[in-house]
């Protein structure tokens, strides 16, 4: 084996626009916009990074000004909106600090090689971070979308506790604009006497777990009703979602105030998990292609040791033809690791018990696992960090090399991979949270978008406009910025027509909607305005 590194990936930026926003909506004279029933004097958006207008891994000015709230609220204010306040961050760069400390990395932009080819998002490092959290912001905001937040954190006492930040007891994003240290999101919300809201939250209680891989605790599975004792990645039980999004409305509808809410998309509607193939490793790329012999023969003997086992369907080839898959730990096989340190001590010798702990729940890729988009910038590569930690073992340098390949000779890590029994525990609670946001708009008569039939859409065929067609594709179909989960101010318009239909149709209410072509999708360029 050798360990050069596989370069399989290459991203298309075909078609990007850096662009800023234009509000202005052509009105024909004749026209005649109507707030209906709806009383539009005050409108305060709740939810997470989606409603902050988070984009490229970061919240910064432009995303915020851009977000689906800000877009609406200029659509309101042509048939009696008022004001709308957003806690805006200092600056484009993304980031944050907490007392000078850097705390939070600035956004991704697109980098290009030295001939002008796009290679790929990478954090933003032509400035710093001026935003510092403990900085804090006076008065009431309109747009309460807390990235990070999950669905019990908007009720969570403290959650805007700047001393409890670097402890990750707090969030930073509303430790800058909480109305106290002990104060919750809920409350500073209806604090404000909205006359109407959105809500759009749910997201994080499955997206973190997904986002890494399944890495975290499945609370459906193991009954956890106790929130305050989850992990950061943990799927929130579907009860304990239900009881508090039902609370949530509750406390913003009081007197009948009017609303829309929304649903939860499905994750394979977002780039970050279907970027990446399962078979990227292309014959084709001369790096690769000289690599395969070795491979193969390398992998006989263990492919032997797996068929003497009775698991023949884990055997690693890779063909000199067609792309192969990755090779991936897949925690739901059986550990063999006892099984293969016996069937591997006539080839391996004093190295069988290394090699059999790191395939004895290893196989290829299938099309049904999803690799996330983090995965892209480390297959191929040699995992230093599994080098260093062989040497350790007593596995002599260059071997330890041959055998840390990531995606090659060292099986994926959990965190890289969405494996099908993950995807079901993300889908069981999604379609548990939606059936929930459905069912409560419809007993409050509150508007309702399914944000997951129109981002279905974007992912399936394409939603087309003057100009053009906004798809998920990764950097250049329009609707996703550069971290691939996040809208870009494209997406964010999208939506927020989305919104303005509901409310026509549920408060006899009419909007002009917002034309999206006028709106950016990444910043084709390394600098940030």
């Amino acid at each position: 084996m050798t360990r050069k590194n596989i370069k399989y990936f290459a991203i298309l930026a075909l078609g990007l626009i850096a662009c800023e926003p234009e509000f202005d909506t052509p009105i024909d004279g004749a026209e005649v916009y109507v707030s209906g029933k709806l009383d539009l004097s005050n409108y305060v958006a709740l939810g997470n990074s989606l409603t902050a207008g988070y984009a490229d891994g970061a919240l910064y000015i432009t995303g915020q000004e851009n977000s689906y709230p800000n877009i609406l609220a200029q659509q309101f204010k042509l048939a009696g909106g008022g004001e709308f306040m957003q806690p805006l961050m200092a600056d484009n760069t993304g980031g944050a600090l907490l007392g000078g400390n850097q705390i939070l990395d600035n956004r991704f932009v697109l980098v290009f090689d030295d001939k002008g080819k796009p290679v790929g998002p990478a954090v933003y490092t032509g400035a710093k971070p001026t935003t510092d959290v403990s900085n804090k912001l006076t008065g009431s905001f309109n747009n309460m979308g807390v990235p990070g937040a999950k669905s019990y954190h908007l009720a969570a006492p403290g959650y805007g506790n700047v001393a409890g930040v670097e402890a990750g007891l707090a969030n930073p994003y509303f430790a800058r604009f909480a109305s106290s240290s002990e104060t919750t999101v809920i409350a500073d919300a209806v604090a404000q006497k909205p006359t109407f809201f959105s809500l759009w939250i749910g997201n994080n209680d499955i997206l973190s777990y997904a986002t890494s891989g399944g890495v975290g605790e499945d609370h459906n599975v193991t009954g956890n009703l106790v929130p305050s004792t989850y992990g950061p990645n943990d799927i929130t039980n579907n009860n304990v979602f239900a009881s508090v999004y039902s609370d949530l409305v509750k406390a913003l509808a009081v007197n009948g105030t009017e609303g829309v809410l929304l649903d939860i998309p499905d994750i394979t509607s977002a780039p970050f998990f279907t970027t990446v193939p399962f078979a990227p490793l292309n014959p084709l790329d001369p790096s690769f292609a000289a690599q395969i012999p070795t491979l193969n023969a390398t992998y006989a003997g263990l492919n032997m040791a797996f068929t003497a086992l009775g698991v023949p369907e884990r055997a690693i080839q890779f063909s000199a033809t067609a792309a192969s898959a990755v090779v991936i730990k897949d925690e739901s096989l059986t550990d063999i690791t006892a099984g293969l340190t016996v069937a591997l001590g006539g080839t391996f010798g004093p190295l069988a018990p290394i090699v059999a702990a790191q395939y004895g729940q290893a196989r290829q890729a299938k099309s049904s696992d999803l690799l996330t988009l983090r995965s892209s910038g480390i297959i191929g590569k040699v995992n230093t960090a599994r080098v260093a930690e062989l040497i350790g073992m007593g596995v002599p340098k260059e071997t330890a090399g041959q055998l840390s390949v990531n995606g090659l000779t060292l099986p994926l890590e959990d965190k890289y991979v969405l494996i099908p029994e993950e995807q079901t525990a993300i889908k069981i609670a999604q379609d548990s949270y939606n059936a929930t946001i459905e069912a409560v708009a419809g007993a409050n008569g509150l508007a309702f978008v399914s944000a997951k039939s129109l981002l279905l859409q974007v992912a399936e065929t394409g939603v087309s406009f003057d100009g053009g067609v906004v798809t998920s594709t990764f950097a250049s179909g329009g609707g996703f910025s550069l971290d691939g989960v996040h809208p870009t101010p494209r997406g964010h318009a999208l939506v927020a027509n989305a919104l303005l239909e509901a409310l026509e149709e549920t408060y006899e209410a009419k909007f002009p909607r917002v034309n999206i072509g006028n709106y950016g999708t990444v910043t084709a360029n390394n600098e940030v305005n």
